[in-house]
C-alpha cells in the first residue's frame, strides 16, 4: 500500500501533468491559427502523451491501493508571441516537470518506496528524451530565424510525426 504522503504527491502530478497537456492543446490551438499545421500536430501528439502520463500515474495510484484524484486545471495561456516563443515555452515547462519528477523520485527514496522509485524510471528516462526533443527544435528555429522557407520546411518535418 502507498504512503498517504507519496499519494499525495502523485495526485499533484497528475495535475500537473493534466495542466502541461493543456498547456500543450493551447500550444497547438495557436499553431493552428496561424496555419503552421505540423507544429500544430506535433502539439496535439504532446498533449496526448501527457494524458497518458497523468493516466500512468492514476492507474499506478490505484494498482498500489492508493486513490487517485480527478484534478481541477487552471486555463493555460493561449497567446505566444511566435513559434520560437511558444518551443521556448515548451521546453522551459518540460524542465520544470524534470524537477517535479525527480523531487517524486527523491521523496520516493527517502520513504523507502521502492516500487515508486522503480515506476519513476521511466518517466525519468522520458524527461530526458523531452528535454532533448526541445532543445533540437529551439536549435533549428534559431538555425531559421527569419527565414519563412524554412520555418514552413520545419512545419512540414514537424506534420510527420507519429505517434510511435
Amino acid at each position: 500500500m502507498i504512503s498517504k504522503t507519496m499519494q499525495d504527491a502523485i495526485n499533484q502530478q497528475i495535475k500537473d501533468e493534466f495542466a502541461s497537456a493543456h498547456l500543450y492543446l493551447a500550444m497547438s490551438a495557436y499553431f493552428t491559427s496561424i496555419n503552421m499545421n505540423g507544429f500544430a500536430h506535433w502539439m496535439r501528439l504532446q498533449y496526448t502523451e501527457e494524458v497518458s502520463h497523468a493516466m500512468k500515474f492514476y492507474d499506478y495510484l490505484h494498482d498500489r491501493g492508493g486513490n487517485a484524484l480527478v484534478p481541477g486545471i487552471e486555463k493555460p495561456a493561449g497567446a505566444f508571441k511566435s513559434t520560437f516563443d511558444a518551443f521556448q515555452q515548451y521546453l522551459d515547462h518540460e524542465k520544470k516537470v524534470t524537477q517535479m519528477i525527480n523531487g517524486l523520485y527523491e521523496k520516493a527514496t527517502k520513504d523507502n518506496d521502492y516500487a515508486t522509485e522503480i515506476m519513476l524510471h521511466w518517466f525519468i528516462n522520458e524527461q530526458v528524451e523531452e528535454e532533448k526533443v526541445g532543445m533540437e527544435i529551439i536549435e533549428q528555429l534559431k538555425i531559421v530565424g527569419d527565414s519563412k522557407a524554412a520555418l514552413l520546411m520545419l512545419d512540414r518535418q514537424l506534420a510527420a510525426r507519429s505517434n510511435a
